[in-house]
């Protein structure tokens, strides 16, 4: 269980680190708001706002701390696969700290688009799981525990996401475009696609919690969350530039592997539940994943 847990936290971390390294982060939709930061700039640090919003040094020092955040995501990606119960107290804080800056990004996403409380929420699953990966590796935690949270953040991610495909938010251009691409339909059916899709998002959000169906919707959004990922790759992908094409959208899809494989986590972890009975914990000696004993009685 906490193998699946690591790899996926590992995805989101090195996903991450590979956008802020080599491409942007929406630092600038806080430092460049000149509502919020116009007085603290001309006031304290004596310096006209036009000059500050144009100074090519500070802009390059943006992207340098944009850069050390990668860095930081890096480690934290190693650290995630290194984890474990007799090093997680040296290993935690760059997991937490790096869990805390996920939760920062997906603020300022959701400013960026003009706080759309779903921009941010949609995001839940990624900034989420390196939490569930800190509190799934003390003795005391159960999977009973650990599944319901990781449905709350599939449940979060996908209302999140069917809303902006129901068009309750402005249906984003990428994903129209990325639905053209893919499959090769018109806009106006790419747009009642997305339609469809949300409606079934939402629902999903709501079948995980129903146990006699919750397997299906499951089953759904792991291959749902798979697709939306590799959609990534495929809509943008031209065979006459591979390198470039890889480069420019296979990282969007490596951080979103997890929106796939967390609901099929959290469908081996129900049957484990279930067949395991109540209180056993999330420790590698009790984890059919990591102690080779249950491995064989099963």
């Amino acid at each position: 269980m906490t193998k699946i847990l690591k790899i996926c936290v590992f995805l989101v971390f090195i996903g991450r680190a590979y956008q802020y390294l080599f491409f942007d982060a929406p630092f600038r939709a806080f430092l460049w708001d000149e509502s919020l930061l116009q007085d603290i700039i001309e006031n304290i640090f004596n310096t006209p706002w036009n000059e500050y919003v144009t100074n090519p040094t500070v802009n390059i020092w943006i992207q340098r701390i944009i850069q050390c955040n990668g860095l930081l995501f890096l480690f934290s990606a190693i650290s995630s696969l290194a984890i474990h119960h007799k090093n997680i107290k040296f290993l935690k804080l760059p997991i937490f700290i790096s869990g805390v800056l996920l939760i920062l990004l997906s603020l300022l996403s959701a400013k960026e688009k003009f706080y759309h409380y779903g921009q941010f929420f949609e995001h839940a699953i990624q900034f989420g799981i390196p939490f569930v990966l800190l509190f799934a590796i003390k003795k005391e935690n159960t999977i009973k525990k650990v599944s319901f949270v990781l449905k709350i953040l599939v449940a979060t991610t996908f209302t999140s996401h069917g809303l902006y495909a129901l068009g309750y938010y402005p249906v984003p251009g990428t994903f129209i475009d990325m639905t053209i691409n893919s499959i090769g339909v018109t806009e106006d059916n790419a747009v009642l696609l997305l339609y469809i899709v949300g409606i079934l998002d939402i629902v999903l959000s709501i079948l995980i919690f129903v146990p006699k169906i919750a397997k299906y919707a499951l089953i759904y959004a792991c291959f749902w969350g798979l697709i939306t990922a590799s959609a990534r790759v495929i809509a943008n992908f031209n065979v006459d530039f591979i390198d470039s094409s890889l480069h420019q959208s296979l990282y969007l899809v490596v951080y979103r592997i997890p929106h796939g494989v967390i609901p099929l986590l959290i469908y081996y972890l129900d049957y484990v539940y279930k067949s395991f009975k109540k209180g056993s914990a999330l420790h590698p000696i009790t984890d059919p994943l990591n102690n080779p004993l249950l491995k064989r009685s099963q």
